[in-house]
């Protein structure tokens, strides 16, 4: 690893029973800044994704709903039918400065939704609420959210708290098949290497739900495969083989997985987990940890960094999974837009 990179460093939490040998690691705040005071939205655009969670997706909607149209909120539900169909729903929407969009699904579904809206360039952004019914449900976790009325009581506050995001610009298609470069965005994770490679394999078994993130990932393990890449981190270059790279603005992935403790949604930086030249009993023993809260980063092969801009070259196109889905391939280049957007909390 390039010396002149400065590297995460985290400090034990001694009040911590010690697990594989260590303490788990003291947690950055989800937020470092003041929640901003507001009114309740006048009307709520929701958009729904009705296959998430195990297709559990409808039925959270028409529970929000009735709760939000019992607080005099307007309610204008709009459901998506196919991958990608609420990018183009959200880009659509006529929206007044007094409304608000609130997203039924998981991370994906948010992810859709937030990439439409910012492709519209629109000066001012409405508000964003999550109502978590995905499999996946990071950004919701890492709020606090606890159940449906839990976030639709967020909503009738008013209260809302500014997030970074990753504009993130990548080849379309797919590896063999590579297209024009596109822009997406990222309120919550993105991965390469080992992680897209074990969440293609778990989207094979979705029906077995959160643990196949888990299933996905030992397998992957055993196979063991690393690449080639370049990688700069703002203005500094790495070119070595790697087993993962994992972008954090969000401390949890979508199962539930505590991958970055060192991150904060607001601080203007993402956090970036590095994993290369790993040996398998190396790389098990490291995924044990990270299931021990976090204690992965005490790790001597697991090194995080923070950064304002990243970019990934590859020699071959290799997939990238933004926010728990698979939306493209490198050439990867990233770049932090602080506190681009406004969430209920």
């Amino acid at each position: 690893m390039n010396d002149s990179i400065d590297q995460i460093s985290f400090e034990p939490d001694l009040n911590s029973p010690k697990k594989k040998g260590v303490h788990k690691p003291i947690f950055a705040s989800t937020f470092t800044r003041d929640p901003h005071k507001g009114e309740k939205p006048n009307k709520i655009y929701l958009l729904v994704n009705p296959y998430s969670g195990r297709k559990k997706g409808k039925k959270v909607a028409e529970k929000a709903t009735q709760i939000l149209e019992k607080a005099g909120i307007s309610v204008e539900p709009i459901y998506s039918e196919f991958a990608g169909h609420l990018v183009e729903i959200s880009s659509s929407l006529s929206i007044n400065s007094d409304d608000s969009i609130a997203v039924v699904g998981g991370d994906g579904s948010l992810s859709e939704v937030i990439t439409g809206r910012m492709r519209t360039n629109s000066e001012e952004l409405p508000r964003f609420a999550v109502i978590p019914a995905g499999t996946g449900n990071a950004q919701g976790t890492g709020i606090g959210i606890k159940n449906t009325e839990d976030a639709v009581e967020r909503i009738i506050s008013g209260r809302t708290q500014s997030i970074d995001l990753a504009e993130v610009k990548l080849s379309s298609g797919t590896i063999k098949k590579p297209g024009e470069s596109m822009i997406w965005y990222s309120h919550n994770l993105v991965t390469w290497g080992l992680g897209v490679d074990s969440t293609i394999l778990a989207e094979k078994i979705r029906w077995a739900g959160p643990i196949r993130y888990d299933v996905g990932i030992v397998i992957m393990i055993l196979f063991n495969r690393r690449r080639k890449a370049t990688l700069t981190i703002d203005d500094n270059k790495i070119e070595d083989d790697f087993t993962l790279f994992l972008i954090q603005n969000t401390q949890t992935g979508g199962s539930g997985l505590q991958l970055g403790p060192g991150a904060s949604v607001d601080d203007g930086l993402m956090d970036l987990g590095i994993l290369k030249r790993m040996t398998r009993r190396s790389i098990f023993k490291a995924f044990s940890m990270l299931q021990k809260e976090a204690r992965h980063v005490f790790h001597p092969s697991v090194k995080y960094h923070r950064f304002k801009t990243l970019k990934i070259e590859t020699d071959e196109p290799t997939a990238i999974n933004i926010d728990g889905e698979l939306i493209g391939c490198t050439p990867l280049e990233m770049r932090v837009l602080p506190n681009s957007i406004k969430v209920f909390v």
